[in-house]
């Protein structure tokens, strides 16, 4: 059985949720997030422990399973990317996100990261496949400056990995959970030309990401239970990491080696 099977019927009785009452009830823009990498074996055990909160599931249209796909910024010495190898407490994300299933409805997206691992999103509403510039390059400056970091001009930044996966977003009591399937990595700009465009996936594994408050969420306690810790994985530092063993991957090397190695 897929992972993307487990997660549709570990959550076929759960109740669903409209986009605007998620939002209204957990948006979550500054939050605590909490990654964990499971089986398909050991989701379904995560599921089945929390039913007893009385999940919801994210559904348009009728659908719950949603793709995403997600173009990641740095700039050419992938500044971006050492932040976060080197485990900087301070540290930023530019991405833009599109909602493939949802009239392709994309956002540009600044992540800031402060000294209490608290991370704060901020985004704004973007044309598909436009160069990030004008309006968006006074966006990422201004949201970088009003967190205080020292980052370079965003005019250095370029795209430089494409990310794309299934999603399916759960909201609990005390969090929101995502859970998301099919995640696969390719190079992108200059440099993934130059390296033939290289590709990367996690084969069947989920990864499943708790959203909440500074005080962990019933999802993180039950996980715990089961004996998972969170896990240090960046859909954009892993993935880049991955496709280039010619950078620095300490902080995920244990990850790609027990669970990655795997898919």
């Amino acid at each position: 059985m897929t992972a993307g099977t487990v997660v549709a019927r570990g959550l076929a009785g759960a109740a669903p949720v409209t986009l605007e009452e998620l939002d209204a009830t957990a948006a979550l823009q500054t939050r605590v997030d909490r990654k964990y990498v499971l089986t398909p074996a050991e989701v379904a055990a995560l599921l089945s422990a929390l039913a007893a909160h009385g999940p919801r599931v994210l559904e348009i249209d009728g659908d719950r399973s949603f793709t995403y796909a997600s173009t990641y910024y740095d700039t050419a010495d992938l500044l971006t990317f050492r932040l976060a190898a080197r485990r900087r407490r301070r540290r930023f994300k530019v991405r833009t996100r599109t909602y493939v299933d949802t009239g392709n409805a994309t956002f540009l997206e600044v992540k800031t990261r402060a000294a209490r691992g608290v991370t704060v999103k901020e985004r704004r509403p973007w044309e598909p496949a436009t160069p990030l510039a004008g309006e968006g390059l006074e966006f990422v400056d201004d949201r970088l400056a009003a967190a205080r970091l020292a980052a370079p001009p965003s005019a250095q930044l370029a795209p430089v990995l494409r990310s794309a996966y299934r999603r399916t977003t759960v909201l609990l009591p005390d969090a929101r959970v995502t859970l998301d399937t099919g995640l696969r990595w390719r190079l992108a700009g200059p440099d993934g030309a130059a390296r033939g465009g290289g590709t990367a996936d996690v084969g069947d594994l989920v990864v499943v990401e708790t959203k909440a408050g500074t005080a962990p969420s019933s999802a993180d306690r039950a996980l715990w239970r089961a004996g998972h810790r969170p896990d240090r994985i960046s859909k954009y530092a892993t993935g880049l990491a991955t496709l280039r063993p010619d950078l620095p991957d300490h902080p995920w090397r244990r990850l790609r080696r027990e669970r990655l190695g795997a898919a």
